[in-house]
């Protein structure tokens, strides 16, 4: 019985690579200006009513925002999958992606620090969310010549893992994996004056728990346990999505000071906090991020 269900579960993976990856194909034959809004359209209007984001999305804005406006919360669910499309096209749009936010004028009270530790060859941890897209500012920093890495969480679909790294590459290497090879050679990539940029925004098993939209979410420590170590710069970084679908403000805030790892991590879930707050169809709400109260999340 075990190895039929190896089998089918073989076969679900490669299925589900198959029609990610022919989506992806069909849309990259469009222009640029209608690829990315295409495949946001698909995403919300095809993809999240079978995958069960929407239940997702609505469950987790009941738990923590249980008066919000019914019609605010059903346009959440349309925004949120579209944003999902949309990063994930131009990820894999590569060059075009890459031109578009070249010259982007970034925002925000720590554009000198940031720009001056990565001329000075600094160490820095930048870290965002999965918010508006998070690979705009690795792009953009890239284009500007600094030497930046990417922590990323290897997919469980294997198959869609290997396109999605070699896509992820071609905007900005080094990358690394979150296993202990990667992490090594992350942390040696920063000791000699890199950045490298993390998420902090999922559920951790082991990590600590702590309050994010007023609710308890246990939270990695790791990115302020690292820039206190190596005496690094601890910097929120964010691709805000414009109106126009397209274009984005690289926002990238004052450097954490240094103090604690818990005091300065619940400081980043702070940042990201008042982000989403401002722009509620940007976060990937189908994240099981409070898992500490509620049994159901956790199963």
């Amino acid at each position: 019985m075990a190895r039929r269900k190896l089998r089918r579960t073989s076969f679900g993976t490669w299925l589900g690579n198959l029609v990610s990856v022919t989506l992806i194909n069909l849309s990259r034959l469009l222009p640029y200006r209608s690829r990315v809004p295409a495949f946001g359209w698909v995403m919300s209007h095809l993809v999240a009513p079978v995958t069960g984001a929407r239940r997702r999305i609505r469950a987790n804005l009941r738990y923590v925002l249980p008066d919000l406006p019914v019609a605010q919360v059903e346009q959440i669910v349309r925004a949120v999958p579209d944003n999902v499309g949309r990063s994930l096209i131009e990820i894999y749009s590569g060059d075009d992606f890459l031109r578009h936010v070249k010259h982007v004028q970034p925002t925000g009270d720590g554009v000198d620090e940031l720009v001056a530790a990565g001329r000075d060859r600094v160490p820095v941890v930048l870290v965002t969310g999965h918010f508006g897209n998070y690979d705009a500012p690795r792009g953009w920093l890239a284009q500007q010549g600094f030497a930046i890495g990417g922590l990323y969480n290897p997919m469980q679909n294997a198959h869609f893992n290997t396109h999605y790294v070699r896509a992820i590459s071609a905007l900005a290497e080094p990358v690394f994996a979150r296993d202990r090879h990667g992490l090594a050679a992350m942390i040696r990539f920063l000791r000699q004056g890199g950045m490298v940029g993390m998420v902090i925004d999922q559920h951790m098993n082991r990590g600590e728990v702590m309050d994010f939209f007023g609710k308890p979410a246990s939270t990695a420590l790791s990115a302020a346990e690292m820039a206190l170590k190596y005496q690094a710069l601890l910097v929120p970084i964010y691709g805000i999505r414009q109106p126009d679908g397209l274009s984005f403000d690289i926002r990238i805030e004052k450097p954490i000071p240094h103090t604690t790892a818990v005091e300065m991590t619940q400081r980043l879930n702070d940042s990201l906090e008042a982000l989403v707050r401002d722009h509620m169809g940007q976060w990937m709400w189908t994240h099981r991020r409070w898992k500490v109260e509620n049994p159901k999340r956790r199963r």
